[in-house]
């Protein structure tokens, strides 16, 4: 029986021994891959060389001799391997009355609380002196013997206020197709210097990529609800539906606004501002291209009429990729064309 075995990047060719062609068709139906494996590098030792077997099973030369004996003298059960945890375990160093102590300390009035140090002193006052981590021991020792009383915690579920308008957007809803049919909405923290605080509104169309921006100085239910009807004035066709967070700017007012122009309001659910991808880029965008560059003053009047103007430039000259290089009132011409 020959056998071609490949180690370290080369071939090496090998004629397995009688006896061990015996081992191998008797192997026991429950040998662990790792026997298998080991008893492959004893088989290759006796061929090529320990020191060979050793370099090409990446073990020490002390590892295969072990191997070996291990299978001159308990046979195919000695290459499997055994629990490498030590024989003999540390034991808990307290006492019984150490425990009774910090037991005491624990359910007493003084010792309620997360903190250790509190009952190490109150043990301490009884005469023993415990480290602070073997009185976590002990803790955790009494606590998985429920020897000790945990206080009662009270879980309370946040009662989200009702959104008599605003809804999840229902599965299997059609991707918007013209323009209008969705309009992601969104706001911007900013800090153009210390101490000087705004709020960024913005607004994509998600087919045409046309944009809306405003700037105020807070973001409240108010504020949005007059950059929506900023937004119905500025855009140059019906604005169906549109995305929010679940920003508390978006309720209220703005949620009132929605509802009586007929408008579609859908409500992202929490930490998902991937659904809302169009905008939190746009959001980028501006911060990169825009207030990177920005040396204006900023009271609310001159950087308002800044940002309009790089917001019409926006849709106006700059072109877009995902619109084949066209800018987005290029492409709403092409649509209102076909």
């Amino acid at each position: 029986m020959r056998k071609f075995i490949r180690t370290s990047g080369y071939r090496t060719h090998m004629a397995v021994p009688k006896w061990m062609q015996r081992v191998t068709t008797a192997l026991p139906p429950r040998f662990s891959d790792e026997g298998r494996m080991r008893l492959h590098w004893v088989d290759f030792s006796h061929q090529q060389g320990v020191t060979m077997a050793a370099a090409a099973a990446m073990v020490s030369e002390r590892t295969i001799k072990r191997w070996r004996q291990a299978l001159r003298l308990h046979g195919l059960q000695g290459l499997e391997p055994t629990s490498r945890a030590p024989k003999r375990h540390r034991g808990p160093q307290w006492t019984p009355s150490d425990v009774e102590a910090v037991r005491v300390a624990r359910n007493s009035e003084e010792g309620r609380g997360k903190s250790k140090i509190i009952i190490q002193d109150l043990v301490a006052a009884t005469g023993r002196i415990l480290s602070v981590s073997t009185v976590g021991r002990i803790l955790a020792y009494l606590k998985h013997r429920r020897r000790i009383r945990e206080p009662h915690r009270i879980v309370t579920r946040q009662v989200r206020n009702p959104r008599p308008h605003g809804i999840r957007r229902p599965k299997g809803t059609p991707p918007p197709t013209q323009p209008g049919d969705l309009i992601q909405i969104d706001t911007v923290h900013l800090r153009p210097l210390p101490g000087v605080e705004l709020r960024q509104f913005s607004a994509i169309d998600v087919v045409t990529r046309i944009t809306v921006t405003d700037v105020r100085t807070t973001a409240t239910a108010r504020t949005a609800r007059d950059h929506l009807i900023f937004l119905i004035e500025s855009l140059p066709f019906p604005v169906r539906t549109i995305q929010v967070d679940g920003g508390s700017e978006f309720m209220g007012e703005f949620e009132a606004a929605c509802q009586a122009r007929g408008i579609i309001l859908h409500v992202l659910p929490p930490r998902s501002p991937k659904l809302n991808g169009r905008v939190e880029r746009f959001n980028r965008t501006t911060r990169e291209e825009f207030w990177a560059w920005y040396e204006g003053t900023t009271d609310l009047p001159t950087v308002r009429k800044a940002l309009h103007r790089w917001t019409s430039r926006y849709n106006a000259i700059r072109k877009h990729a995902s619109l084949g290089y066209v800018t987005p009132l290029d492409f709403l011409r092409s649509l209102q064309g076909s």
